[in-house]
């Protein structure tokens, strides 16, 4: 079938996730590893490259700062240093104080875990409104970030589709909803439908980001692996 091909493709192509590229076992629940990957969705928060934002995460591995203490200890001039070094440099400044705000706030109300955060949590949507409450800097975007490969780890951990997923969604024709709980019910039928051995949903999720972020949304339709597909 041709939609279970496109599938495949999809997944085999794009959808090895980020955590994944970046050494993080997010399959183990350990919260030390569940903050690795909250750092990269802060950093990927940003209007910045992907490539930069995970240079600058490796400095943090480099220099072993990856909890919530060992950033708070860091202090603000380190933690630019560390930005800096990564090629963070637009955002230097206010991610130091981002970070710093947000441990602070996780350290005090958490313990430094996220793990109890989620376990306070009632819902989805409350698992996603407490983590953007730990600081201003955390918007729907970064919770989304974090969250999407969070899915299948966290039980309340389900996210709605961002922009970049709905884009392609939509010009492969997975689904003609506008809400959010719809697009996603549509997603969740078509992988459940044509799932592939090995793979997860989130790597179907992840696929259709870079789809999304690298041709969708810079109308680079003719380059794109996919274009025989699209539907627009």
């Amino acid at each position: 079938m041709e939609r279970a091909k496109l599938i495949n493709m999809l997944v085999q192509e794009f959808g090895k996730t980020y955590s994944r590229l970046l050494g993080i076992d997010l399959s183990s629940s350990k919260s030390d590893e569940i903050f690795k990957w909250f750092l990269v969705s802060i950093l990927f928060g940003a209007r910045i490259s992907e490539s930069i934002a995970m240079k600058t995460y490796k400095e943090f591995e480099k220099k072993r700062v990856l909890s919530p203490k060992r950033i708070i200890d860091t202090g603000w001039d380190g933690l630019v240093a560390i930005l800096d070094e990564g090629g963070y440099v637009r955002y230097d400044f206010k991610t130091a104080t981002k970070l710093l705000d947000i441990t602070g706030k996780l350290s005090k109300e958490y313990n430094g875990d996220l793990n109890i955060l989620h376990s306070k949590a009632k819902d989805a949507r409350d698992v996603e409104g407490k983590i953007m409450n730990l600081g201003k800097g955390i918007g729907q975007v970064t919770t989304a970030i974090f969250l999407r490969e969070m899915r299948g780890i966290w039980e309340k951990a389900d996210p709605l589709p961002t922009i970049l997923i709905i884009e392609s969604v939509k010009n492969l024709g997975f689904t003609k909803e506008n809400s959010g709980e719809k697009i996603l019910q549509d997603l969740k039928s078509v992988w459940n439908k044509f799932k592939i051995k090995g793979k997860n949903f989130v790597q179907f999720e992840t696929a259709l980001l870079r789809l999304g972020k690298n041709w969708c949304r810079k109308k680079k339709c003719e380059q794109c692996p996919f274009s025989s597909y699209c539907q627009k």
